[in-house]
């Protein structure tokens, strides 16, 4: 360990461990089997890198996404490891370059895909090959009740078999319980040691709210508090990423859509521009994120609702990754709630199947419908408790209004029995409220004793009111695709006089007035001098990542040339004292950041 403990410091410039990386490192070492979840951002892949660089052997790394190796050994190179992937990306003499070195032990690091490593030819190169570790990243994949299940994943188990001696770990950010039990059964990882680090992301600020015009509440969000910050928006269809970005552009903004639509050309132009340079917003389908290791992203948005918290934290988890403030910002609506269960209920699943992802639907929805805090709520999820509001959630920060919904909800639920239970939410609003119209005429509904009763309400307000009618469980939608109400057992106690009076709460229908947010830049808590020679430290890396075709955060990243800024070392000794400098990058960066930095103090 105290190898490793000098790797840390030499290599990757980092004083100590954080979380359990110590204890997993030294498991591997030892050729012992791990699991182990910790938070995005948290520190996963030195976990595997340093043991790599220990054993002897070459780690091999299994990734999901080949369209990121290329940026993950362009990381490794600058910090001066021995770093190379195989992936259908390659020429032929390029993939015979690099089997060659593999073969000769002149590799630390091999990043493949699970389809490569299943590929025969590919199993006896590693045969030949003294292997130091397996590393399986985004092991969340193996399970098929997650949210980026890969069927490939699940052959994986045959490395136990095949390369007995050879320790494997498994990482993932995201995994409930029963994912976990999953993750562990089908890779075979019965005995390996678990680490599992606390899931919170302090830094993270979460905000949901319900959609009114959602695309103009997304704009005051990122105007009021990302105005010039690179960020991620995910909308449910294509249509929608193509829409609102180029909407986004017109508002003057650079976003870049990101969609299995486009072409595999312009979706890699899309992520490496997004990667490289400062600023820029991607918007995208769920295909976009997985491995995506950009540290200054400085908020996530969502414009649907996640199938699952796993998505959404997953999701959400790819801000903020520095550490520093970021925020994780949700709108949604009823048209999400309804087309998640028809999608589920319409699809070729077993039963068993669609009756988890209704549960885990539901707890998405309850997440959204809390009145209290957030991070709470998350947190259990996966299993850890904590009674501390964080205060860094819109609830705690702006505590939401509550109020006796009972008489609303009975109205609510008569109408739809009243109705025939044949109708969507549009249709029973409009009896509720009184709108007359062809069709309710045609089916005498302007008769009912629910006709109108309603009209304390508006038409917004009562869709709020069904939305929270569907999460609680008094509503629900049909299997055949109408998005139809049925009322549930729950409803009818309220319907019928009960012996025990029921009270039903309800989220406040008006929106409190939110209190504007600190702007989340960077280098927001600088001096103004401090700030200028942090911009010009940001133009020197970004004329060296371009000069190099890297990103320009595996240069340095934003927290690493903040630190400079404030610090301000003028010698190699105090540059090495920086956060994230190491003896590599003080041998490669050094002499022109120290001149940069004395230019511009002088």
């Amino acid at each position: 360990m105290q190898r490793a403990q000098n790797i840390l410091k030499s290599t990757f410039g980092y004083e100590n461990f954080r979380h359990h990386q110590a204890d997993i490192i030294t498991a591997l070492i030892d050729g012992n089997d791990v699991l182990t979840l910790m938070p995005t951002g948290g520190g996963k892949s030195i976990c595997y890198q340093i043991p790599a660089l220990i054993r002897a052997g070459c780690g091999i790394v299994i990734s999901p996404l080949i369209a990121l190796m290329q940026d993950q050994v362009d990381a490794m190179t600058q910090l001066g490891i021995r770093a190379a992937f195989l992936n259908s990306t390659l020429s032929p003499s390029a993939q015979r370059d690099i089997e060659a070195q593999l073969l000769a032990g002149e590799l630390d690091l091999l990043y493949l895909a699970p389809e490569r490593l299943l590929n025969s030819a590919t199993l006896s190169l590693l045969d030949r090959t003294e292997i130091a570790l397996f590393a399986i990243d985004e092991a969340h994949c193996v399970s098929q009740w997650g949210h980026d299940f890969r069927k490939e994943y699940q052959q994986l188990c045959m490395l136990h078999e095949r390369f007995p001696a050879v320790p494997r770990i498994a990482l993932t950010a995201t995994a409930d319980a029963r994912t976990r039990s999953e993750i562990i059964e089908q890779l075979a990882l019965d005995h390996a040691s678990l680490f599992v680090n606390s899931f919170d992301r302090p830094n993270i600020h979460y905000a949901i709210s319900e959609s009114g015009n959602s695309r103009e509440e997304l704009w005051r969000f990122i105007e009021e508090n990302h105005p010039d910050d690179a960020g991620i928006i995910y909308c449910q269809t294509r249509k929608s990423v193509d829409t609102i970005s180029q909407w986004l552009n017109t508002k003057g903004r650079t976003a870049l859509p990101y969609h299995a639509g486009l072409g595999q050309e312009s979706r890699q132009e899309n992520q490496q521009r997004f990667l490289r340079e400062d600023g820029l917003i991607i918007v995208a389908t769920i295909a976009f994120g997985m491995g995506i290791d950009k540290p200054d992203v400085r908020f996530v948005a969502h414009m649907n609702l996640p199938k699952n918290i796993e998505a959404y934290y997953q999701e959400t988890g790819r801000a903020g990754r520095d550490g520093k403030p970021a925020d994780a910002w949700m709108s949604y609506g009823l048209r999400d709630v309804v087309g998640l269960r028809l999608f589920t209920e319409n699809s070729d699943a077993e039963e068993k199947f669609k009756r988890v992802m209704h549960q885990k639907t539901d707890a998405m929805l309850g997440l959204c419908e809390l009145t209290s805090c957030r991070r709470i709520a998350l947190l259990t999820y996966f299993g850890e408790t904590t009674n501390q509001p964080c205060g860094n959630c819109d609830n705690c920060m702006n505590p939401p209004q509550t109020w006796d919904a009972t008489i609303a909800t009975q109205k609510a639920l008569s109408c739809v029995y009243r109705t025939g239970e044949r109708y969507g939410a549009q249709y029973v609003i409009d009896v509720l409220t009184g709108k007359s119209s062809e069709r309710i005429e045609r089916s005498s509904h302007d008769k009912l004793s629910t006709f109108d009763i309603g009209h304390e309400h508006t038409a917004i307000e009562w869709r709020g009111i069904f939305r929270q009618l569907i999460a609680h469980g008094y509503l629900a939608t049909d299997a055949e695709g109408y998005g139809v109400l049925k009322l549930t057992q729950k409803a009818w106690p309220l319907l019928k006089k009960s012996e025990t009076p029921q009270t039903v709460m309800l989220r406040g229908l008006h929106k409190a007035k939110v209190k504007k947010k600190k702007l989340s830049a960077a280098v927001s808590d600088l001096s103004s001098q401090d700030q200028q020679l942090f911009e010009a430290l940001r133009a020197l890396r970004a004329r060296l990542a371009k000069e190099q075709n890297v990103p320009p955060y595996v240069i340095f990243p934003d927290k690493t040339l903040t630190e400079m800024a404030v610090v301000k070392p003028a010698s190699e000794g105090q540059f090495l004292d920086i956060s994230g400098v190491g003896q590599g990058k003080l041998a490669r960066y050094g002499e022109v950041f120290l001149n940069e930095i004395s230019s511009s103090t002088r």
